[in-house]
């Protein structure tokens, strides 16, 4: 038997030692550790289900008031109606893709301007950037749709099954008609809710009224169900299945939210200066020597996310302030003062530590950078808009043949032009050349000198010109080139575009 058999024998004894558990981890340098995998947890924890209680104060009426609006908005924007024009969507928000536009009350958006998208995006980061570097997590614990719709569909929830003891005890307990009759009403409101969302989504590209129609009568386009049914899923699964799951693991913004804060960013934190010793406290009984915080559990009962806030500032954290609203509940009945849980900064935590006077800063380089940065932009986007043009020309030159020859020795060059038309009214433009002398402009082939053309409201309108240049007037050219603009006016307005291109010929 060769050496190399042999040590294939010795590997297979041993990895048959491995599987078998009977190797010793500590004979020599190089024994191998084994792991017996069934004796040890699984390397992922399951979901420890989260029952929120409801809780009552100025925070909670603050996300009840803000998701009013909010759902208000999102449901109602399709239905309002902007007038524009005939023969032009009354919408006020609509995405037409068929037409290749964005409308948005008064303001128009075509295809060649999604900088002004790019600009939106860029406000709304900035925006993020200076609440969260002010405030924290105020986006995710007030505004963000996650947010909005499960706290939705948690009051769905309370209403069918009741509050966290109550909801507690129906998981726990045994399947009963009551059981199954409330779970299943639950879940039927939930699969409206999330159908609602869908069908308001898809109202946004189209038209609400005549989409909505078409849905009813099942002959609307298979898109729009597909998307319905996705969104429908969607917000089944993040509001009333996965609900604190999308922030923890989904979400890229707990991770970099800690770019953001800085030692005086006001976030919802326990006050241990104030709160410790905790434990439990009868009444009658002094308070001397011992904290606020009487430990019974109520910030943790309230939390969306299920944390213990004095546990200090965690990644789950979504600063909603339901905590707060919970202790001041708690605080109030055992006679003390409100705030052991509250809006604190790092920087107040350690001068109350060190026997100083709180102070709060709010105007520092960080917030003074972000909100310069956002009056840049804004003030940006606010002066495109303002000198946003409403004609726009695009010429392109034809590029095979370059020129043609005529038989009077006078060239001629062919071009494509795009006359942009965003006004809600019909106008007539007045095409011209400038540029080179005794250029002529030719329609169809025919000396034309100027062109009259109609294009009609928020339309795009299609042209083929040609231009010629007479013999005696070609010594414009230089290598062969010289620069041509076109020049299109507006007869009733005056308004006036031009475009700069070339006009290519022979070289001399």
């Amino acid at each position: 038997m060769t050496n190399a058999a042999l040590n294939l024998d010795a590997l297979a004894a041993q990895a048959a030692n491995i599987a078998a558990g009977d190797v010793d981890a500590h004979a020599g340098e190089e024994a191998v550790h084994v792991i017996d995998w069934q004796s040890h947890s699984p390397l992922y924890e399951s979901r420890v289900k989260v029952y929120p209680k409801l809780v009552h104060g100025i925070y909670r009426r603050a996300k009840w008031l803000i998701m009013l609006v909010t759902l208000s908005i999102y449901y109602g924007t399709p239905w309002i109606r902007w007038e524009r024009g005939a023969g032009l969507p009354d919408q006020a928000v609509l995405l037409d893709f068929p037409n290749r536009r964005f409308y948005f009350f008064f303001i128009e958006i075509w295809p060649q301007e999604f900088y002004y998208i790019t600009g939106l995006l860029i406000l709304a980061a900035l925006g993020l950037f200076l609440v969260t570097s002010v405030a924290g997590r105020a986006w995710c614990g007030y505004a963000c749709p996650q947010t909005v719709w499960t706290d939705l569909f948690i009051y769905v929830e309370r209403l069918f099954e009741g509050d966290r003891s109550a909801r507690i005890r129906l998981d726990r307990g045994p399947w009963t008609v009551s059981k199954l009759l409330r779970k299943a009403g639950k879940h039927a409101v939930w699969l409206a809710v999330g159908l609602l969302t869908g069908g308001a989504w898809v109202f946004y590209f189209g038209d609400a009224p005549t989409l909505a129609r078409q849905l009813l009568e099942f002959n609307a386009p298979v898109v729009a169900y597909a998307f319905i049914a996705v969104f429908t899923l969607t917000t089944y699964s993040f509001g009333g299945i996965v609900r604190e799951q999308v922030c923890i693991y989904m979400c890229p913004w707990p991770r970099i939210q800690g770019a953001m804060f800085d030692e005086s960013t006001f976030l919802v934190s326990y006050k241990e200066d104030r709160g410790e010793q905790r434990g439990a406290h009868k009444k009658g009984t002094s308070w001397e020597g011992r904290g606020d915080c009487i430990d019974c559990g109520q910030c943790v009962a309230a939390c969306p996310m299920g944390i213990d806030i004095r546990n200090g500032m965690q990644m789950e954290c979504i600063q909603c302030a339901l905590c707060i609203d919970a202790c001041d509940e708690i605080m109030d009945r055992v006679e003390r003062p409100r705030g052991l849980i509250g809006y604190d900064t790092n920087d107040n935590q350690e001068r109350r530590r060190r026997g100083e006077a709180e102070r709060f800063n709010l105007i520092r380089p960080r917030t003074i950078v972000y909100g310069a940065a956002l009056l840049l932009v804004s003030g940006i986007m606010l002066f495109a808009l303002l000198n946003r043009p409403l004609i726009e020309l695009g010429v392109l030159r034809d590029r095979n043949p370059l020129f043609v020859v005529l038989s009077d020795g006078s060239i001629r060059n062919g071009y494509s032009l795009k006359v942009i038309n965003k006004d809600y009214a019909a106008h007539v433009f007045r095409i011209s050349t400038a540029g080179i002398d005794g250029a002529h402009l030719m329609l169809s082939a025919q000396d034309a000198g100027e062109v009259d053309v109609e294009v009609g409201p928020d339309t795009l309108k299609d042209l083929r010109l040609f231009v010629s240049v007479p013999r005696d007037r070609l010594s414009v050219l230089k290598n062969g080139e010289a620069s041509l603009r076109f020049v299109v006016t507006a007869v009733d307005t005056g308004r006036k575009v031009e475009s700069t291109t070339s006009f290519r010929g022979p070289v001399q």
